[in-house]
């Protein structure tokens, strides 16, 4: 879709440096350079005002990656988009039956309602909880990658959703402030809701994280 549109060498292309580095790979494929903005601490999508903070004479269009089942701005990103002429454009997720995105809405509820300790998912704007993605805060011991060890070691299955943000990777490593970027990468875990789970399962998760959760402050 860039190169169909022209973006080449000499353009700069807007992109989240929070996800997988197959966007800028895209990017760099086409001829032109990624450059990173931070993303919305909600959304864990690009932020709008941080697209156009990042724009200069050379950004040719922006790249918006929807993230673990929630939506990104998007309204407000084809502002930014059209106050400077930029091309827009939206990598999705795969759309999940609607009976399998309505299970995993009432598992996550379950735990919105269950969990302690840590700080759960804002549910808004149609979230289809494709990952349901909590944040451990880095408060001491134990910290995120204790807290995931932890709990497999109790048999719950659980996943570090973005190990590494693209911009600190050798190939695109870049000298830019990205505070939120940062932050989630440290901070965030994904848990499990699909819609096999039985309802002992969604317990022994709950039973788990909180035995942890105990021992860290509260989120805010």
């Amino acid at each position: 879709m860039l190169r169909a549109a022209g973006v080449g060498v000499g353009d700069e292309v807007v992109v989240p440096a929070f996800g997988n580095v197959e966007v800028a790979e895209a990017v760099a494929l086409a001829g032109a350079l990624p450059v990173f903005a931070d993303i919305d601490p909600v959304t864990y999508c690009l932020d709008p005002s941080a697209v156009e903070a990042a724009v200069t004479p050379h950004t040719a269009a922006v790249v918006v990656v929807h993230r673990f089942g929630r939506h990104a701005d998007i309204t407000r990103l084809h502002e930014v988009g059209q106050r400077h002429g930029l091309l827009v454009l939206e990598q999705g997720e795969s759309e999940a039956p609607y009976d399998e995105i309505a299970q995993r809405r009432e598992r996550a509820a379950y735990l919105d309602a269950k969990l302690k300790g840590v700080s759960t998912p804002d549910g808004g704007d149609g979230h289809t909880f494709q990952q349901y993605v909590v944040r451990v805060p880095g408060n001491g011991r134990p910290d995120r990658d204790a807290f995931a060890r932890a709990l497999r070691a109790r048999g719950v299955e659980c996943r570090v959703p973005v190990k590494t943000p693209v911009h600190r990777l050798p190939e695109f490593r870049r000298c830019v402030a990205l505070p939120e970027t940062e932050r989630a990468a440290d901070e965030t875990l994904a848990l499990p809701v699909d819609a096999s789970l039985t309802k002992r399962e969604m317990q022994r998760i709950v039973s788990a994280c909180n035995a942890l959760g105990g021992l860290l402050q509260p989120a805010f």
